[in-house]
């Protein structure tokens, strides 16, 4: 018997050894892994997705992301109801352990040992974000050993209240939605700390696994189950009261429409992501959390889109023309206010994504009111009579057209009017009022081609670059320049003569809310002089003085308003 006892007490002093033998080797191992360095935790830069709004702040145009779509907010614009439902649900001991949950690092580590696969997690929220930011994901014992020991470590610096923001505002909600605050515009349109304890319990029941709990999934009663699980378990934690736990069960969830594209303006949309890459660059711009406030009035964007639409198709019955583009700006301060660069952004069939209203075309008959406005600031006024007779404007060539010896045909010019017609002695406001070519290009060839090119430059045609390409044609359209550009030049008669540069962003704020530009004052500059301005203005707007060309009552007449028009004809 004394024997025995012997035995015993000696196998259990060698048990004790050994154990510690294991838990010092184990130390020393701990001690010895290579651990991920914590300062690239604490400095890390969440990727957040650009939003880009009209110019209320309050519709969104698009937001811009590379593979992530998220925008960061505080603990503090979270809301209790998502917080209490994550916790419920991912970690109900969150507020009691230190990174770790004993009894789960235990079993995870006896299963791992007896089974060899690493299945086992017990994973902590602290844990989660740790696996998430700072190691791969590669399924190993050593991986997890540094999780738990990371954990630890960031709940000492950490509040628990900063933990659950940064996994809220990185958790995964499906697709490219990342983050709390993105989930709830997504799913329900509103923020994150309105949202209901159910709505609440559906978003927290997503990161686990997005895809399949998706509510625009296939696995919709799986949703349901687990939202419903995760209501107990918030009535098991005190997070809800009895009450509010079965009003939750029964409230009726609707959830958004899935978007399809997700975009409204798409050709001003890309407008100003060109424009913020140019000053803030690209990856500022996919990544950095912009928050940008654009010019843009979304009531008018509408309207204009379905006038362009309607419009483009009519014209492609009536002259096989499928396509139209519309620009409008704020003549005052230069803001744009629409912008539709084609009649369906969608329709590849018309390369509908090409934005006509910044690429070059030739303006035709709209670019007279220019080579006028120069006239009338060297002094020639509306009253001025020029001759509408067929005129030749190369003395290498003869009245009729034909070039004279040494001279070649190409050389000679002699411009038509629409519809073949001389009218003899006419002002330049009936000249322009009618839109009579033969006029326009003598007024052209009298102010000189550099002068009128200056005065469009001036105006806001930046295409006109060399005068020495240009000849008489272009007072009838012989140069190509921007929708954008003629709208700018044309707000030059409604301003009184000023000119501002057309804007499209009134505010930009990164991440942390600071502004990093706003535009609270709009400068112009005078480049014609104030009567020339209205001038022009006047003699557009006269209905009487385009009757002979356009008639009585035509679609240039807005009744009950007096309004400046010029077509390019």
């Amino acid at each position: 018997m004394k024997i025995f006892k012997t035995k015993r007490g000696t196998l259990v002093l060698g048990l004790i050894a050994l154990g510690f033998f294991f838990t010092a080797i184990l130390i020393f191992w701990i001690i010895s892994l290579k651990l991920p360095d914590f300062s690239s935790f604490e400095s890390r830069v969440v990727a957040s997705s650009t939003k880009i709004y009209d110019r209320t702040g309050e519709v969104l145009l698009y937001d811009v992301h590379e593979n992530i779509k998220r925008t960061v907010i505080p603990s503090i614009e979270m809301g209790s109801n998502i917080k209490n439902a994550t916790v419920a649900l991912e970690d109900d001991k969150f507020y009691e352990h230190n990174g770790i949950r004993p009894l789960s690092f235990l079993r995870a580590v006896l299963v791992n040992i007896t089974t060899g696969e690493f299945t086992q997690g017990g994973s902590t929220l602290t844990q989660q974000i740790i696996k998430n930011t700072l190691l791969t994901k590669e399924k190993t014992i050593t991986r997890k050993v540094k999780e738990w020991v990371l954990a630890v470590k960031i709940e000492k610096v950490l509040t628990k209240e900063q933990i659950l923001e940064i996994y809220l505002n990185e958790a995964p909600y499906g697709g490219s939605i990342y983050g709390v605050e993105e989930a709830s515009h997504t799913y329900f349109g509103k923020k994150s700390s309105e949202l209901t304890i159910t709505e609440a319990a559906y978003l927290a029941s997503l990161p686990k696994a997005p895809t399949y709990y998706s509510p625009f999934g296939k696995h919709i009663d799986a949703l349901e189950e687990r939202k419903n699980f995760t209501l107990k378990k918030m009535l098991s934690l005190g997070f809800i009261t009895e009450d509010e736990y079965e009003a939750a069960k029964i409230e009726q969830v609707v959830f958004l429409p899935e978007e399809e594209t997700g975009i409204k303006a798409p050709h001003f949309v890309f407008y100003v992501i060109e424009y913020l890459e140019q000053k803030y660059g690209e990856e500022t711009v996919l990544s950095g959390g912009l928050r940008v406030t654009t010019t843009l009035d979304y009531e008018i964007q509408e309207k204009s889109e379905e006038v362009v639409k309607r419009k483009a198709l009519e014209n492609e019955g009536l002259y096989d023309a499928n396509n139209g583009a519309s620009v409008v700006l704020d003549s005052r301060t230069g803001e744009i206010l629409s912008m539709v660069g084609s009649r369906d952004y969608f329709d590849d069939v018309i390369d509908g994504k090409f934005n006509v209203a910044t690429a070059t075309r030739q303006p035709g008959s709209a670019f007279k009111p220019i080579i006028y406005a120069t006239a009338f600031k060297e002094g020639y006024s509306p009253e001025t009579v020029l001759f509408d007779v067929k005129t030749e404007f190369q003395t290498t060539c003869d009245f009729y057209g034909n070039p004279k010896p040494g001279a070649s045909a190409g050389d000679c010019y002699s411009p038509q009017n629409y519809d073949n017609a001389y009218r003899g002695p006419m002002t330049i406001k009936d000249a322009l009022a009618q839109s009579i070519n033969i006029p326009a290009v003598k007024a052209l060839y009298l102010v000189g081609i550099n002068d009128a090119i200056k005065t469009a430059r001036e105006m806001g045609i930046k295409t006109l670059t060399d005068p020495s390409r240009y000849g008489l044609t272009l007072v009838i359209g012989g140069g190509e320049v921007k929708l954008l550009d003629l709208t700018n030049a044309y707000s030059v008669f409604a301003n009184n003569g000023k000119h501002t540069e057309p804007v499209a962003v009134l505010k930009v704020e990164n991440i942390n809310g600071e502004v990093l530009e706003e535009i609270k004052n709009f400068s112009s500059s005078q480049v014609i002089p104030e009567n020339a301005a209205h001038q022009i203005s006047d003699i557009l707007s006269d209905n009487d003085a385009r009757v002979p060309t356009f008639g009585r009552g035509s679609v240039l007449e807005i009744p009950g308003h007096s309004v400046a028009v010029k077509t390019g004809t």
